[in-house]
């Protein structure tokens, strides 16, 4: 199906189950409103599973990577070369993401959506990497589209058919992640396009970068906005300047994932630069986002806000990779359960607040 048949299938919360799981976390045993964003939480995931009593058991943070012509401005802290050698960690299971996503009882699924070079994953027993790449790398962004559109419409794609593959098999929530040496700098692009906002507003330091280096990046972005000319009201059309294969891959993510009503974890500034493409794109698809949490990336708060989505966590994290996802996960999980396993008054004969 192709992306826009996909985008009509997208539809709104079930506002019957979340009635009800508002009626319910109302009648247990708790002060009204004590449990907070947990309470706000359960009753987003009861509108989009459909059901008053959601459940999240099977979990899957899917990481996309790719690489982006634009490191030749000097953009990132380290080589390109670290790319294909933190896939090579993730697939052997060495990396942040791998042990929270453990924590959380989650699967890691990694795509390569188009680094520059193809790896050799043959060491590995089974070879777990999902190849879906559009292109060796986009090009230099600063100097002309970073890919062509026919391609941020394949990345798409191929991010709807990772998420409809994993919610096929069973997944119950979908976190992004992402790998991309300098993709901080197409993804502040991104915003400053849609949010029509100067690049000193949103990009930061990445992956720490110094003053220098956060110069030649705004310097980046200012000429890669000024040459493409982006398209705010065209999703694909800022993809294809400004963007990257890994997140119009996340974009598709979401897009296929809110199609099955799935919620997806929304990780932090790369993965909220694939939110804006999708919900540029699909509005409707905003309502199955969570953002995990607020990056310590400059403009990342103003990315949230845009997409008027609430941060469940603050922890100054930076890394990417779906760390925040993995971390979010445990947290939509623990929201279900308080739901479904806490007593009611009536069930546990607690006194309810005198009137």
């Amino acid at each position: 199906m192709n992306i826009t048949g996909l985008i009509e299938q997208i539809q709104p919360l079930d506002q019957a189950a979340m009635r009800a799981a508002r009626g319910r976390q109302n009648q247990l045993t708790k002060p009204a409103g004590s449990l907070g964003r947990l309470e706000e939480l359960s009753i987003q995931l009861a509108g989009i599973q459909r059901k008053p009593l959601p459940a999240i058991k099977d979990k899957a943070v899917i990481v996309m990577a790719g690489d982006h012509g634009v490191t030749a401005e000097g953009v990132s802290a380290y080589p390109q070369e670290v790319t294909p050698q933190m896939v090579l960690n993730f697939l052997a299971g060495g990396a942040a993401i791998n042990a929270l996503a453990r924590h959380a009882g989650a699967r890691v699924v990694v795509v390569d959506m188009g680094m520059t070079n193809e790896i050799d994953t043959s060491r590995f027993k089974r070879d777990l990497l999902i190849r879906r790449r559009v292109g060796a790398g986009t090009m230099n962004l600063a100097q002309g589209p970073a890919m062509r559109r026919e391609q941020a419409e394949e990345s798409i794609q191929s991010g709807i058919e990772v998420a409809l593959t994993e919610i096929s098999n069973g997944a119950d929530i979908l976190g992004t992640g992402d790998m991309g040496i300098g993709n901080t700098t197409p993804s502040a692009a991104i915003a400053c396009a849609l949010m029509k906002l100067p690049p000193e507003k949103i990009a930061g330091r990445g992956t720490g970068v110094d003053d220098d280096g956060l110069q030649r990046k705004i310097s980046a972005i200012a000429r890669g906005l000024a040459v493409n000319q982006p398209n705010a009201d065209d999703g694909l059309d800022v993809l294809a300047k400004v963007g990257g294969f890994e997140i119009g891959g996340l974009a598709g993510v979401m897009i296929g994932a809110a199609s099955k009503r799935a919620p997806v974890m929304v990780d932090g500034f790369i993965s909220t630069a694939a939110a804006m493409i999708a919900v540029t794109l699909a509005p409707q698809c905003r309502e199955y986002l969570i953002a995990a949490h607020r990056s310590k990336e400059n403009g990342h708060a103003l990315m949230l806000e845009w997409l008027g989505i609430k941060p469940l966590l603050d922890f100054d994290l930076r890394l990417g990779e779906g760390t925040g996802a993995a971390l979010g996960i445990s947290m939509a999980e623990a929201a279900c359960k308080v739901l479904s396993e806490m007593a009611t008054f009536s069930e546990a004969g607690v006194s309810q607040v005198v009137e």
